[in-house]
């Protein structure tokens, strides 16, 4: 028996926002949850969860890196980037109504893709891509429920707090995910420090919708990046409406509001402020330039980690692209906390950030929406600082201060 990170109700509470109050999972729902075999203990209070929920099935799915390595090393080519029908079966049923993915984070092994052709990593996700572009689809145009979470593990642990031992660098990392997540005792009764931290960033984001912004500008030490949006452009944040109705969170945590810029405005500089964990592998010095809306120049303080991060980005041809931008102010539990946590999604919510690819469907107000970008990719990269301002222009060409000073100026 492994030494538990959180006691019992909390770890209760948690599993709980991921599957009530995140997903929404009632009366005869099916949950898939994905994650890597040290996410144990999460996993099973997830299944826990949706089963007192009311939930017909949980599948949970491990994912050994290792594994995934192994067949990159040693597999055949149509190995490469393969799908199992079952696993296909499965993905179908949590793209329909009754159906739901949570995906949990945290890798449990270093550099498990290192050695490996980056050609060959790319040629894996592109073929993966085009298997999953149902569930992207469905994702990304608001029909489908799912949620991404986190779970410490030794390795990520050790990251955050290398001055630790691993399990107390563990249960350090578990109560800093509570935190984030409004779910202490000090945030409000079971989730609702959580519910109304949702509902205060969908404000936001309707305010920033009416301003009707027709252009963003961001500017920070390395950066000096223009963002343009077509007409009908909305912004996200907190609970997401989904076109039957209900309400997701699909980040757990989240500090950001929103959008989708159009893929062919956007010019200018951008250096990042925070280390990229991407794939096993730790990316420094990520900085580049935006001509027309396509990514002309891109660096990396390792020529190696460069490439990395190319091969994937360019397996799609709108890859170079811009498919999200996101504010976030000074007001981030996760940026306060003053600390890198190795770790996208939280990471991504300690500070502005822009993503290379992919768009939201539920950014425009249109159907279908227009202006989006297509990309099977998405990959964010973290642009914020204390230093860096955010100035909207809208439709009559009036600058409206967004955040300076590291604050929301609406």
């Amino acid at each position: 028996m492994r030494e538990p990170l959180l006691p019992a109700e909390s770890l209760a509470r948690y599993a709980d926002a991921i599957v009530r109050a995140s997903l929404g999972i009632g009366k005869g729902d099916t949950l898939v949850v994905q994650g890597q075999p040290e996410h144990r203990e999460l996993l099973v209070a997830v299944a826990e969860s949706a089963y007192r929920a009311g939930a017909r099935f949980v599948d949970v799915v491990t994912a050994d890196p290792l594994v995934m390595r192994a067949r990159l090393l040693h597999g055949s080519d149509d190995a490469v980037g393969a799908l199992s029908p079952w696993a296909r079966r499965r993905l179908r049923e949590v793209s329909g109504p009754n159906g739901a993915l949570a995906a949990i984070s945290g890798e449990g092994e270093a550099g498990y893709l290192d050695g490996i052709p980056p050609k060959r990593i790319a040629t894996d996700y592109s073929r993966m891509a085009k298997h999953l572009a149902f569930l992207r689809r469905a994702q990304l145009n608001m029909r489908a429920r799912w949620t991404i979470a986190a779970w410490p593990t030794d390795h990520w642990a050790g990251q955050v707090y290398p001055k630790l031992t691993p399990l107390e660098a563990k249960r350090r990392l578990a109560g800093d995910l509570l935190r984030f997540c409004r779910l202490r005792d000090e945030d409000g009764k079971g989730t609702s420090g959580w519910s109304k931290h949702l509902r205060m960033l969908g404000r936001r984001s309707d305010r920033l919708t009416k301003l009707g912004l027709t252009r963003l500008e961001l500017r920070g030490p390395g950066t000096e990046l223009d963002v343009g949006f077509v007409t009908g452009t909305r912004w996200l944040g907190g609970p997401e409406e989904l076109v039957d109705g209900r309400l997701v969170a699909s980040n757990m945590p989240t500090e950001e509001v929103f959008t989708s810029p159009e893929p062919r405005a956007t010019n200018g500089t951008f250096r990042c402020t925070f280390p990229l964990s991407f794939r096993g592998r730790l990316i420094h010095g990520i900085r580049g330039e935006f001509s027309r809306g396509r990514l002309v120049r891109l660096e990396a303080d390792s020529d190696d980690d460069r490439d990395f991060v190319a091969a994937y980005i360019d397996t799609d041809r709108m890859g170079r692209r811009l498919g999200e931008v996101a504010l976030v102010d000074a007001s981030s539990r996760i940026g306060q906390a003053g600390r890198i946590y190795y770790n996208t999604l939280l990471d991504e919510n300690a500070a502005t950030h822009i993503a290379f690819g992919s768009g939201f469907g539920g950014t425009r107000s249109e159907t279908p929406a227009r202006g989006i970008n297509r990309s099977a990719t998405h990959l964010d990269v973290m642009i914020g600082s204390p230093e860096l301002e955010a100035t909207g222009v809208d439709a009559r060409g009036r600058r409206i201060p967004l955040i300076r000073e590291g604050a929301w100026q609406i």
